[in-house]
């Protein structure tokens, strides 16, 4: 059975927030959810972002997990694997109606 950690949930706002950082792959500027009192994460995407719409849209749950790769298996992705900073590797997959990022630490 898999280990997963609950990390965050992640929103999607209509403005930047001071306290953010840049991940230029993706476009965007996200809070630390750590340093919000209920593990929120707030996420402002710039337009010409080439984030899937989903992910722009749609709030999200996020786990920490052994291997990105392992929980993707026979799931509906809608963000391939990709180095959110230099020791973090995200994704996302669809279970239904729900926006699922799971994250593992790289080493």
């Amino acid at each position: 059975m898999a280990k997963r950690k609950f990390h965050h949930i992640g929103v999607p706002t209509s403005e930047k927030r001071e306290d953010s950082s840049y991940v230029k792959d993706g476009k965007v500027y996200v809070t630390d959810a750590r340093s919000h009192p209920y593990n929120i994460e707030f996420l402002y995407f710039e337009q010409n972002s080439p984030m899937p719409e989903m992910v722009k849209t749609t709030a999200h749950i996020a786990f920490m997990v052994d291997s990105v790769d392992e929980e993707l298996k026979g799931k509906a992705v809608v963000c391939e694997p990709f180095d959110a900073n230099e020791s973090l590797r995200v994704a996302f997959f669809r279970d239904g109606d729900a926006l699922i990022e799971v994250m593992e630490q790289k080493q």
